[in-house]
């Protein structure tokens, strides 16, 4: 049985359910009784290697880097196609976190690829105007972040232009390619959500009915949108590269693709106008990072959740994580209790540091996460979230806002691509952004970034939502940086569960010995006890669940220390889709996908 098994169910009432919701329970692969054997191969080659979301997704980088780009180039062509292949779960007009290896300077560089809230957007206007609460559509939109973020890349790190690499893109998109199962049973899972966008039934339920698996799936409004770009691309370099490059950012952000926008939105009484589109940039900012062991881990900055990676792995660099034992109760307990430790200083802390003063420093500091680590009781879990510490340099009380307990659950969009090239460049990036929670625009194929939805409505918080502020992302894209040169490009999909499930495979390498393939297989865990990112911020205090394939007898012993213990199925895609793609320290090429989702990775 193979991931292409897998359909998101409906509830029994009949109601269709997003992935992200607690009442499904999808049927998913099933693995060997062994699990010291993977279920796939580890790609291997001498040249390159792609981990990507999307087999297609893979396949368009690999294309590109035969074609003579570089691991940028082909990094942005795998992150372009999954806005087509995967348009359930990523935008082209959403978000884009990309961090960049230059194997030259040696230096990683991030790219935000986050957009900001729209000028005309307050805690006020909600308040008054939604009645304290954050609906679906149009009002969570901010400004879209990752065409600018994929050009920015290829304008600072690439030799192609837009057109090059989007070419794959535009072919899935204009001539169509054949649904897999999982991303029929997204759509399927959502079928209600799509029908109540008169502008997005027509795209994903053609002829009024969900499509099938195996059936061609077409978005020709988004492939003239990819088209335009790219033609203004290639009628803007008669100048040079960067000239053509300049031309399909303003043709996105200023022409055509924003007056559609912001007619829309002034129509049905959305808040993004073209002054907010036009004087967007995204940033570029440096990494964030950490020594674990014999390795530097980085990250992008505290506008997103990764640091929070960086603040588990210091915990338990303290620990001998071996001696403990894979997945036994007492590494799943000290595994998890480091998590809920990093998450709660992520609720206190983390936001836009344009707009609030984030401790980064003090959170980081080896001496703070030695002082964390000694709040693990090794015979008993915090029953909640745990209280925050005091890092040096935190000039602002901790943020506890109050979480919701009820709601619509998360919904889990996310895809990832991770690139090394000849040269031994990394590229990581996580594009998002769904398209059931917003309308597509009319005309563009496009579903606008609404990761307003990870803003928060209390002023307390260091997310609170205000103009020009970048809400706190869960997108995560990191980079491992290992002895003899090795350099390592990874992420996973997941909402809250990406640091979580990131966390867990590279302790499988770094602490087991694990091969990727075999690391990103083994089975995972995760922990609900924090208020979760995306509104109304749901919270399970002291909820752990584990995958099937952990035994009874670890939950039970589990339970003993106070978890309050949940099941997912063996194989299940809610615990993440982890890429990685790996130069090691005798120039090896190694790519490894998550077989939970669609996966996939290509090396030569």
């Amino acid at each position: 049985m193979t991931v292409d098994s897998y359909q998101p169910p409906s509830d029994r009432g009949g109601r269709s359910v997003h992935p992200g919701a607690a009442a499904a329970a999808p049927e998913t692969l099933t693995g060997p009784a062994d699990a010291a054997h993977a279920l796939r191969p580890d790609a291997l080659g001498t040249r390159h290697a792609v981990a990507a979301g999307h087999p297609l997704a893979a396949l368009a980088a690999h294309r590109i880097l035969e074609a003579g780009g570089n691991a940028v180039d082909a990094g942005v062509a795998a992150g372009i196609c999954l806005g087509v292949v995967h348009s359930d779960i990523v935008s082209f007009a959403g978000v884009a976190p990309i961090m960049v290896y230059d194997a030259r300077r040696r230096e990683v560089t991030t790219i935000s690829g986050l957009g900001v809230w729209p000028r005309a957007a307050s805690l006020e206007f909600f308040r008054d105007r939604c009645g304290g609460d954050m609906p679906d559509g149009l009002l969570r939109t901010v400004v879209p972040a990752a065409p600018d973020a994929w050009i920015t890349a290829l304008e600072r790190f690439g030799t192609l232009g837009f057109a090059e690499v989007a070419q794959p893109a535009i072919e899935l998109a204009r001539d169509g390619f054949p649904l897999g199962r999982f991303v029929a049973g997204i759509i399927q899972a959502n079928e209600g959500a799509y029908r109540r966008w008169p502008t997005s039934a027509p795209i994903y339920l053609p002829g009024g009915r969900v499509p099938r698996a195996g059936q061609r799936f077409v978005q020709a409004d988004l492939g003239r949108t990819l088209t335009y770009l790219a033609d203004e691309d290639r009628a803007g370099r008669r100048t040079g590269r960067i000239a053509g490059l300049a031309a399909a950012r303003d043709a996105f952000y200023r022409g055509d693709v924003a007056a559609a926008i912001t007619r829309y939105h002034q129509a049905e009484g959305g808040l993004l106008t073209r002054e907010d589109l036009a004087g967007f940039r995204v940033g570029i900012e440096p990494s964030v990072r950490a020594q674990f062991g014999s390795r530097e881990v980085l990250t992008c900055g505290f506008w997103c959740q990764g640091p929070a990676f960086l603040q588990m792995l210091q915990i338990l660099d303290g620990i001998d994580l071996a001696a403990l034992g894979h997945n036994t109760p007492d590494y799943v307990h000290t595994v998890t209790e480091a998590m809920k430790l990093a998450f709660a200083d992520r609720e206190a802390y983390y936001g836009d540091p344009r707009h609030v003063e984030v401790p980064g420093p003090g959170l980081l500091d080896p001496a703070y996460a030695a002082g964390r680590r000694g709040l693990i009781d090794p015979a008993r879990a915090w029953p909640a979230m745990p209280p925050p510490g005091a890092p040096a340099g935190a000039s602002r009380p901790a943020s506890r806002a109050t979480a919701a307990t009820a709601g619509s659950p998360a919904i889990l969009g996310t895809s990832y691509a991770a690139v090394v090239d000849r040269e031994g460049n990394a590229f990581s990036a996580t594009p998002s952004d769904v398209s059931t929670d917003t309308p597509v625009i009319p005309g563009t194929g496009l579903a606008v970034s609404s990761r307003g939805s990870q803003g928060w409505l209390d002023p307390g918080h260091a997310s609170a939502v205000a103009p020009g502020k970048r809400p706190r992302l869960t997108p995560s894209p990191a980079m491992v940086l290992g002895p003899g040169g090795e350099v390592m490009a990874f992420g996973t999909p997941g909402g809250d569960v990406q640091l979580q499930a990131m966390l867990q495979v590279l302790l499988n390498l770094a602490a087991f010995g694990m091969s990727p393939q075999r690391a990103i297989e083994a089975p995972r865990f995760a922990t609900q006890s924090f208020p979760d990112s995306f509104w109304p911020h749901r919270y399970f205090p002291g909820r752990l669940t584990l995958e099937g394939r952990l035994p009874e007898a670890t939950a039970e012993a589990l339970r003993a220390r106070g978890h309050e213990v949940r099941r997912w199925t063996d194989w299940e895609w809610r615990a993440g889709g982890v890429c990685l793609a790996r130069v090691d320290g005798a120039g090896i090429r190694w790519g490894a996908a998550d077989p939970r989702r669609d996966a996939y990775a290509v090396a030569w």
